[in-house]
């Protein structure tokens, strides 16, 4: 029989090799993916609870002018990015390509892509621009703004093809997934249209005599923010109750250019992000700084909320994408796996995923929880 002693001990040096067993075995389990990256974490005196890890990359890109949440399903098991003239779904769970999506527009020629959007489980809502196809020798024509619904599983067009702003003096068309509808600007007026029901609605703002060329709404449709406002000296976004369709005041302290302004799913909070390299946190309705957010070396093009508004993430100009706790401002990760500017980024639903893109390259991160 061994003494108490030397029971002990064995006891310890058998519960050290489980211990060790089980971390080669989560080191192994954390490196898969259909493509192998690094991870880089803050210091810390603690291991963080949560950390992402990267699923791989793929060439193509996301939407690169406004947010490409709804490249995500509904359900986070599949993004869609476009390369050129085509969609790729990715199987987020499973790794690997579901299906290669071939839209085309009868009539037209040399389609491309900007954007696809889930609308529905089955239904992406794209936009691209193309020419129109002519008889004869007579000069090809582009295109305005096309969107159009697509079957994700059919591959095929569901009902028929929208132009916008073919009138002209529209600014550029964008696709808002949190709100699910597209946005127009002309002059004092944004019209807002809804690709599955074809209905829609506008704003007017009889105070506004420059043009914005970026603008947000919050979810529940109270509050517009307007930026890059042309002939205007300053950075600060402007804050419009849509209610009462007037000016009710902005947010101050950025030094350059706004690029991205994002509400939170509750509407409780907004975040910006610009040339100076800083990312803002404010609160709603008081629109006071809540935390400002250093890190980045160089413009920050984008920031956005997670669905649960609990993460913030923004990329930029120095390739990284960098994950902040939205409550304290605190920077929980930086991933570094990007070797060209970070244009977009963006959340699955569910939080599990983390998608960012440059011009023709996107990543996707897995989210790992201790």
């Amino acid at each position: 029989m061994r003494r108490p002693r030397e029971a002990g001990l064995l006891r310890f040096i058998i519960q050290l090799r489980l211990f060790v067993v089980s971390l080669s075995l989560w080191l192994c389990a954390s490196a898969v993916g259909f493509a192998r990256g690094q991870i880089e974490t803050v210091d810390s005196a603690s291991p963080p609870p949560l950390h992402w890890v990267s699923q791989g990359q793929v060439e193509g890109h996301l939407a690169l002018n406004y947010s490409p949440a709804g490249a995500f399903s509904p359900d986070s098991a599949a993004l869609a990015v476009v390369i050129e003239d085509k969609v790729v779904l990715l199987d987020l769970r499973a790794g690997g390509i579901r299906r290669t999506l071939r839209p085309r527009v009868e009539g037209v020629a040399d389609l491309t892509l900007h954007s696809a959007s889930f609308v529905a489980p089955d239904r992406l809502f794209i936009l691209g621009n193309g020419v129109f196809r002519t008889k004869g020798k007579g000069a090809a024509s582009p295109t305005p703004t096309l969107g159009f619904l697509w079957d994700s599983d059919r591959d095929a067009l569901i009902g028929k093809v929208n132009m916008f702003g073919a009138r002209g003096g529209f600014g550029p068309t964008r696709f808002f997934p949190m709100i699910g509808y597209v946005g127009l600007h002309k002059e004092t007026n944004f019209d807002l249209w809804h690709p599955l029901t074809s209905k829609g609605g506008r704003f007017t703002v009889p105070a506004l005599t420059r043009q914005p060329h970026l603008y947000e709404f919050s979810p529940n449709g109270h509050w517009l923010l307007l930026a890059q406002i042309e002939a205007s000296g300053a950075a600060d976004p402007i804050v419009v109750d849509l209610r009462q369709g007037k000016f009710v005041d902005s947010l101050r302290g950025h030094q350059g250019t706004i690029l991205s302004m994002a509400f939170s799913r509750d509407n409780q909070h907004v975040v910006t992000a610009a040339e100076d390299g800083k990312v803002r946190v404010w609160s709603v309705p008081d629109w006071k700084l809540r935390h400002t957010l250093s890190g980045h070396s160089g413009t920050v093009r984008w920031a956005e909320f997670s669905a649960d508004g609990q993460w913030v993430a923004s990329g930029g100009q120095d390739r990284t994408v960098r994950v902040w706790s939205a409550q304290d401002g605190a920077l929980l990760q930086t991933l570094t796996e990007g070797q060209e500017p970070i244009r977009t980024v963006a959340f699955s639903p569910d939080g599990e995923f983390l998608a960012a893109s440059a011009e023709q390259m996107v990543w996707v991160w897995k989210l790992l929880r201790q």
